[in-house]
């Protein structure tokens, strides 16, 4: 693997991340941004597409569920293809198929071929997450893990925020298919972008290739598939106890236990390496993600809802009301990733969680008449919080791991945090169907949210003894070492 332009020169600046990290962390962020976008800005357009395909509301959901289902069941596939075909053509090839989906989304003739395209979406998207993740820290040699996740968690923290914002624009202003021809541009310039960006990584030639773990393949992929479907059933009304959610949890959770138990017995050659949880770094920022997303995702469900029924918004209301969470998001990923490297990610991810929780309680009490200025407040700080929340556990997944160990802290923690918000959304769910049972009006309604938030705050607490298990203060990055040509040699790369 080529060494990244500018690398001789992260020793001599030990305070700043190298400038070819920064290049290659943006080329990844743009291609990006049309995945992290198009997971969130179609569930504003459901209601549009069952009228634009006169096809049941039950029929239109699978465009979500199956775009969802379609990048858990590639995820896990990351670690073996980069191996085998090297990051940059990976990704690439995903960002091409990527676009593929989207231009063939926005052609749908109906509603079976647009949920067909989107699982092509699907399929390449769920490799593009977790190695983007993979490329940056490979490439940072794990220098600044703070600052360097305040790079990645760009995209990953304004999707489900701006998403909905933007599927709202877009439905305003134009048609429907306009929400997939918004995907080119982030596409082919981020295709552009990695061409010339990123290193050359592929395998020597005639070098040893990574053999597929086929039976681990059948586990684990189905099984978190299943999972996802049978929470996404609770979400869609189908209950806690009836057979279509639970068939799939059953079956999912027996499928994760059989791959759980043949990974942590096998030598060597598991399509993800369950040993890494050895590592209480991982272990604990696996956990600390299965919260957050319980954290983000579970709210991004009831705030719009809120907005609309309590509130009497639009679709276009309701996400732009939510753009403080956004704004706070933002801001917070220089300054959190600063005092990650500074302090340690313990210190971060304590401050962070406890205050999405207090930011989270306000929402708690809202009424029909709670004053607009009062929540956007709210939004703001807790977007604030929300972005140092997942920078925190993201960089601490990774201290003390080698090179090739990397990917696999990346799909293990990328799995963590997309179930924990499957979990957070059925939950709260769960939670609001039975609060608003037989409720009628703006002042009932808001009553039954209340609950659901007070759940939302007390699941986000539960977090704050976790994140005592991360690492603490981060130790000083040793001395670099220099060649016979004198060319500086960061100590932490391995040899290849």
């Amino acid at each position: 693997m080529s060494i990244p332009h500018g690398a001789a020169s992260a020793a001599a600046r030990p305070d700043r991340v190298d400038p070819a990290v920064r290049r290659i962390g943006a080329t990844l962020v743009v291609g990006a941004l049309g995945v992290v976008f198009d997971t969130t800005v179609v569930s504003v357009a459901l209601d549009d597409l069952a009228k634009a395909f006169d096809a049941p509301l039950a029929t239109v959901q699978w465009v979500s569920t199956g775009y969802l289902l379609a990048v858990f069941v590639t995820i896990p596939l990351a670690v073996w293809a980069q191996a085998r075909f090297g990051g940059r053509r990976l990704w690439i090839a995903a960002l091409g198929g990527f676009l593929l989906g989207s231009v063939l989304s926005a052609l749908a003739w109906n509603a079976t071929s647009l949920i067909v395209f989107r699982v092509v979406q699907g399929l390449a998207g769920g490799i593009m997450m977790p190695l983007m993740a993979t490329l940056l820290m490979q490439a940072a040699r794990g220098s600044h893990p703070g600052r360097v996740m305040a790079i990645i968690t760009v995209p990953t923290a304004l999707g489900p925020i701006l998403g909905p914002v933007l599927g709202g624009l877009v439905l305003h202003l134009a048609d429907w298919r306009w929400m997939f021809f918004v995907n080119i541009p982030f596409c082919v310039v981020g295709g552009w972008l990695a061409l010339r960006n990123l290193p050359d990584d592929r395998p020597e030639p005639g070098g040893p290739r990574g053999r597929l773990d086929v039976v681990g393949l059948l586990l684990l992929c189905p099984g978190v598939a299943a999972l996802v479907y049978g929470l996404s059933r609770v979400e869609g009304g189908a209950g806690t106890t009836g057979a279509a959610v639970l068939v799939p949890l059953l079956g999912g959770l027996a499928l994760v236990g059989g791959f759980t138990a043949r990974s942590l017995t096998r030598p060597g050659g598991a399509l993800i390496d369950l040993r890494l949880f050895r590592h209480r770094a991982v272990a604990s920022s696996a956990a600390l993600l299965f919260l957050g997303g319980i954290a983000l995702y579970g709210p991004m469900m009831l705030l719009p809802l809120y907005f609309q029924q309590v509130r009497g918004e639009d679709a276009l209301g309701a996400g732009l009301a939510l753009i403080p969470q956004g704004v706070g998001a933002l801001l917070a990923r220089a300054l959190a990733g600063r005092y990650m490297d500074r302090v340690g990610p313990r210190r971060v991810a304590v401050t962070a969680f406890a205050l999405v929780a207090v930011a989270t309680v306000p929402f708690a009490f809202v009424t029909a008449g709670t004053g607009g200025a009062v929540l956007m407040a709210a939004l703001f700080v807790r977007g604030i919080a929300l972005g140092a929340a997942m920078i925190a556990p993201m960089g601490a997944a990774y201290v003390g791991l080698r090179h090739q160990e990397i990917p696999d802290a990346g799909v293990i923690t990328r799995v963590a945090q997309q179930i924990g918000g499957s979990v957070g959304i059925a939950l709260l769910a769960v939670v609001l169907q039975h609060a608003a049972a037989g409720a009628h009006g703006p002042s009932a309604l808001a009553g039954a949210f209340d609950r659901a938030f007070w759940w939302s705050a007390v699941l986000t607490a539960l977090a704050v003894p976790l994140c005592l298990l991360l690492p603490g203060r981060p130790e000083p990055p040793p001395p670099a070492r220099t060649t016979r040509t004198g060319e500086a040699v960061d100590p932490r790369r391995p040899t290849v």
